[in-house]
């Protein structure tokens, strides 16, 4: 296999997007309602909050076919690049896809120019690649992810949202996406405070995701039987880092046995059941 030579008013430049479709490697037109014929693969709730340090995404591990779970330890939060990171809901497969062109996109831009690619640049490039998912989107197979990153250059955290036509909208403070967003969101707008240190923020959101399950079938809650419990990520300074897997799992038996109290799960207290 050899490199691909560009005279000077040809070359693709740093995109690499551009660079696969130069060589002709252009994705095939979908035609018909896919998700009507096949089971498609689902990933669901994801959320991201905006706390004193940096950025925390946190999503489920449950993937749906319909009403079954086909995958119970899925991942659904992957770093974009040192730091940033995306997450994702919608059609798992070409979810995966995306991130993995996310990924290899804002590699190919560092080697290419000497300089990583600015926040507000990697989030209108995932942008296009959502825009140009949409005709997949039409038959079926959506794909809405979450942004994260650390701003290096204004020293912050900042979370961008996206629509399935590629609308990028800057978040203030926190935003979620799939299925359980209604309620996950909810609870980190009741929960959230300016300045929250890297405990809270953790807390707020395996709280939301937990609270999520609850209400929606297709989200995962934690299962204490497998081991299996939500991906936590933070983005700071220092970048991108998967929060283990024995913190969260520490932090949920913590939250459900607040929840555990006499009266609030079951039958109260002298009720005779």
């Amino acid at each position: 296999m050899t490199l691909p030579l560009f005279a000077p008013d040809d070359d693709p430049g740093p995109s690499f997007m551009a660079l696969l479709r130069h060589a002709g490697h252009t994705p095939p037109v979908i035609n018909g309602d896919v998700d009507a014929r096949v089971a498609i693969t689902h990933g669901t709730t994801v959320v991201a909050i905006r706390y004193a340090d940096g950025a925390i995404m946190a999503g489920d591990r449950r993937a749906t076919s319909g009403n079954l779970i086909s995958h119970r330890t899925i991942e659904k939060v992957f770093p974009a690049d040192r730091h940033s990171g995306v997450a994702i809901a919608g059609a798992a497969g070409p979810a995966i896809e995306m991130v993995k062109l996310f990924q290899l996109q804002l590699e190919h831009y560092e080697k290419v120019e000497g300089t990583a690619l600015s926040l507000d640049g990697k989030a209108n490039q995932l942008s296009q690649m959502v825009r140009n998912h949409l005709p997949a989107a039409m038959q079926g197979l959506a794909v809405v992810p979450l942004f994260a990153g650390y701003d290096v250059r204004r020293g912050q955290g900042r979370l961008f949202q996206y629509d399935v036509t590629g609308g990028r909208y800057e978040e203030s403070n926190h935003a979620a996406t799939g299925s359980g967003s209604l309620h996950a969101g909810t609870v980190v707008k009741l929960g959230y405070r300016d300045g929250l240190d890297r405990e809270a923020a953790i807390d707020l959101a395996i709280s939301a995701l937990f609270q999520a399950a609850d209400e929606d079938s297709a989200t995962g809650g934690p299962d204490l039987v497998r081991g299996i419990y939500p991906t936590v990520a933070t983005i700071t300074a220092e970048g991108f880092t998967h929060v283990g897997n024995d913190e969260v799992a520490e932090r949920f038996r913590n939250l459900i046995a607040d929840l555990t109290v006499p009266g609030s799960l079951g039958g109260t207290e002298g009720s005779g059941t």
